[in-house]
C-alpha cells in the first residue's frame, strides 16, 4: 500500500500522530526512495543470558522543524543541528525495535509502522527475517504505547494478526485512554491545532485496538513478567507510555520507547517538548524524571527513535542532559 493509497483510506493520519504536522499532500512532491531500497537490518547483542536483536523498521524523515519542539526556539534548534554537523532542514528519527529471546519466549517490543508505512518505514518483518525468525515465532508483543508507529505492525490491511501466536500487552491506562479519547483530551497538546487529523487518528488507533482485543493483556506494574521484565509508566507523550526494564544476571537495560525523540535537541532541552505529546507539561516532567534517573544510576538505555542502534547512556551536564551513544566495532 503506497502513500497515495494511504491518503485515500485515511490510514496516513496515523503517521501524523507521531510527527510534527506536515502537509501530507506536499510530501508526495518529494522524490521518494526507490522501491528496491532495502532499509531493513539487524544487530545481535547479549544481555546476561539473553539474546537481544535490534531490528530496524526504517526511519522517519521530518522536515517541519517549526513544530518539532513546540516550546523551543526554532532558530536555536537549527543552530543545535548545525553545531552537531547535521542538516538544519530536517530531523531523521530512527525506528529501532527490540526483540528479546529468553529460554522459552521470543518477545517483540513494539511493532513498527506497519499499515501506516511510507517509503522509509515498514521494514520490520524483513529485519525479523534477517535475525532468523518469522512472525509465527513471536510469543509476545509488548507495546509501549498506542501511537501508529508502534502498533501499526500488529495487523495487516485485512485486519489479520501479523503475529498469530503472540499475546499482546499494553498498559490499561493507555488502552482505556484511546478507547475513550476525544479532541478535548488534547487541550495541552499542539495536536489540538490539527483537529481534522485527530478526528482520523483516534478512530484509527481504536480500530487496531479492537482488532487485537482477543489477544490483549495488561501489564501488572507491580510484578515482574517472565522473570526478566518490569514496567513503569512515563506519562505525557501518551497517558500510558510504558518504559520497560530488562534484567538478566547483573545486567539491565531500560527501554525508554518514546520518552525522547532527538539526541541533540531534547537531551539539552527536555523542556521544549515534542509535537506528538498528548500533554506537554506531563511529558516534560516525565522526561526530566527519567533522564535524571538514567544519569544517576548510569543505566544503559535503548530508545526507539534515537540514532541506530539506539543504545547508550545519559549524563547530567549542568541543568541539562547529554546522550552518549554506545560504540560498536562490528
Amino acid at each position: 500500500m503506497n502513500r497515495r493509497d494511504l491518503l485515500k483510506t485515511g490510514l496516513l493520519a496515523g503517521t501524523l500522530s507521531v510527527l510534527p504536522f506536515s502537509n501530507a499532500l506536499a510530501t508526495m512532491t518529494e522524490i521518494p526512495l526507490k522501491l528496491e531500497d532495502d532499509l531493513s537490518g539487524c544487530k545481535k547483542i547479549k544481555l546476561g543470558e539473553l539474546d537481544l536483536f535490534i531490528l530496524t523498521d526504517g526511519f522517519i524523515h521530518e522536515k517541519n522543524l517549526e513544530s518539532f519542539a513546540p516550546r523551543g526556539n526554532v532558530s536555536e534548534l537549527k543552530a543545535i543541528l548545525k553545531d552537531n554537523f547535521r542538516s538544519d532542514e530536517y530531523v531523521d528519527m530512527a525506528m529501532n525495535v527490540l526483540l528479546v529471546k529468553t529460554k522459552n519466549k521470543l518477545i517483540l517490543l513494539d511493532t513498527g509502522m506497519g499499515i501506516f508505512a511510507d517509503e522509509r518505514t515498514g521494514f520490520l518483518l524483513k529485519s525479523l527475517q534477517k535475525a532468523g525468525f518469522s512472525p509465527k515465532d513471536i510469543t509476545d508483543v509488548f507495546l509501549s504505547h498506542a501511537h501508529p508507529d508502534h502498533i501499526g505492525g500488529v495487523v495487516d490491511k485485512e485486519n489479520k494478526l501479523i503475529f498469530p501466536n503472540a499475546n499482546i500487552f499494553i498498559s490499561k491506562v493507555e488502552h482505556d485512554f484511546w478507547m475513550q479519547a476525544t479532541i478535548k483530551d488534547f487541550n495541552n497538546s499542539i495536536l489540538k491545532t490539527v483537529p481534522n487529523v485527530l478526528n482520523q487518528i483516534i478512530p484509527g488507533i481504536q480500530g487496531v485496538l479492537k482488532t487485537i482485543q482477543p489477544k490483549l493483556k495488561f501489564y501488572d506494574l507491580n510484578t515482574n513478567l517472565y522473570e526478566h521484565f518490569s514496567f513503569q509508566l512515563a506519562p505525557g507523550h501518551t497517558p500510558g507510555l510504558t518504559v520497560m526494564t530488562i534484567s538478566s544476571g547483573n545486567e539491565k537495560l531500560l527501554y525508554i520507547a518514546d520518552l525522547i525523540h532527538s539526541d541533540v535537541i531534547l537531551f539539552p532541552h527536555p523542556d521544549w517538548g515534542y509535537f506528538g505529546d498528548t500533554d506537554l507539561d506531563i511529558a516534560i516532567a516525565s522526561r526530566k524524571k527519567l533522564l535524571q534517573q538514567l544519569a544517576e544510576t548510569e543505566t544503559r538505555a535503548f530508545a526507539y527513535h534515537l540514532p541506530w542502534p539506539g543504545l547508550g547512556f545519559t549524563k547530567k551536564r549542568g541543568n541539562t542532559f547529554e546522550w552518549f551513544p554506545e560504540a560498536f566495532m562490528n
